[in-house]
């Protein structure tokens, strides 16, 4: 079973944080807090996130900074970064926050629905993500296994038909992923859906090449290229 995804939320003002944990608590995460960008950093170091809320304007280390800080590691560089900024100081300061890393980039007030369907796209694509691992991580012990014994009918089987199930399951997120990005292409004002489609496409990429990698015939280039996914 997968655990709850966990959710990393950035800001120096409490009751912004807890603003956040109120809209976000539908959706049933773990949420983490930090109150600076150094506290972030710090969770980043031992915990796997889904997501990072971030705020922009802080004191000491701001967003930016937080985001360049995350990119540069490679354990955190592909976690989507959400930028959250009480002041629009036109596209030149967007374009920044994209540069940076972010997936998408919201001004305060936002809309708490759009803000709540956004980041839970982010722990789906995340709780499948977890869930193929863990099923390719299975599969390629089965196959490591049975090199050294006689393989059986039975056996095959098993392996085909969890291989199977693994493209199966990766298919439908193929399918929600394309479905996300035509929904993102009606808004072509919104700069946000190009971060977004191509965060999406990347890990998906990386996932149906190391699917493919575990078919029979592709012998040990099956763990080089999942641990490069």
């Amino acid at each position: 079973m997968v655990q709850k995804a966990k959710i990393l939320l950035v800001d120096d003002r409490p009751e912004n944080l807890l603003a956040l944990e109120a809209i976000l608590s539908a959706l049933d995460q773990t949420l983490v807090r930090a109150s600076s960008g150094e506290e972030a950093l710090k969770a980043l170091l031992t915990d796997d996130f889904a997501v990072i809320l971030l705020d922009v304007q802080m004191p000491g280390m701001d967003g930016f900074e937080t985001a360049a800080h995350i990119k540069r590691r490679e354990r955190t560089r592909d976690i989507p970064i959400i930028f959250l900024t009480a002041i629009n100081h036109g596209p030149h300061h967007t374009f920044r926050g994209y540069a940076a890393g972010a997936v998408d980039y919201i001004s305060k007030p936002f809309d708490p629905w759009v803000l709540r369907a956004k980041v839970s796209v982010f722990v789906e694509l995340y709780m499948k993500n977890c869930q193929l691992r863990e099923q390719a991580a299975l599969l390629r012990l089965q196959l490591e296994g049975g090199a050294g014994a006689r393989p059986g009918a039975g056996q095959g089987k098993e392996a085909a038909g969890l291989l199977a199930e693994l493209s199966a399951r990766l298919a439908a997120v193929e399918e929600q992923a394309e479905a996300l990005s035509k929904q993102l292409d009606d808004d072509a004002a919104d700069a946000s859906a190009v971060a977004t489609a191509a965060h999406l496409e990347r890990k998906l990429t990386g996932l149906r090449r190391a699917l493919d990698a575990l078919e029979p015939g592709t012998g040990s280039d099956a763990a080089q290229v999942q641990s490069k996914s």
